[in-house]
């Protein structure tokens, strides 16, 4: 994988939240953070909304993001009221279904390159520094969890397991 930073700007992310609200949640990924700058609260919420935005889009195919990335994602559906609308304006309310690390065998780069792969198709160009593995990233987050294709990242109607824990996870194509 790449370590080069590219910024999210094929598809203007910016424009899914309003600036006080963008601000918002940027605000609580620094608080949840002591010491992280500003630019890079601004970075992981971006990497987030996008995220965001190919899972709605992507109904069922078993994205997950990276460590960093949830972060963002973390803080913007504890701004409840922003993210339901937010998942509202995007047609489908995107559940969150954390794990522990090492709940599943831990991060997965074969699923972090699909989950590239699909955000790309979508027209976001993700910030591949904040894609990289725990043991990979410069950056340190608050949030320890992991999330895997097995029970995952899917968008649906009600919170519930998507698969049998006793199946084979979903492996990207």
């Amino acid at each position: 994988m790449t370590t080069t930073t590219e910024t999210t700007t094929a598809r203007d992310t910016r424009s899914l939240l309003a600036e006080t609200e963008f601000d918002g949640v940027t605000a609580t990924v620094l608080d949840n953070n002591p010491g992280m700058t500003p630019e890079l609260a601004d970075r992981i919420t971006l990497e987030a909304l996008a995220f965001v935005a190919t899972c709605a889009v992507n109904p069922g195919a078993g994205l997950a993001p990276s460590p960093v990335v949830d972060e963002g994602w973390h803080a913007l559906i504890l701004h409840t009221d922003l993210y339901a609308r937010l998942c509202a304006r995007l047609g489908v309310f995107v559940h969150h279904y954390p794990e522990r690390p090492g709940a599943t065998g831990g991060f997965r780069p074969d699923v972090i390159e699909y989950t590239l792969d699909t955000m790309r198709a979508a027209g976001f160009t993700p910030d591949l520094a904040l894609w990289v593995g725990p043991t990979e990233s410069p950056f340190t987050v608050a949030a320890p969890t992991w999330h895997s294709p097995t029970c995952g990242i899917k968008p649906m109607p009600s919170p519930q397991c998507l698969s049998d824990p006793k199946e084979t996870p979903i492996k990207p194509a």
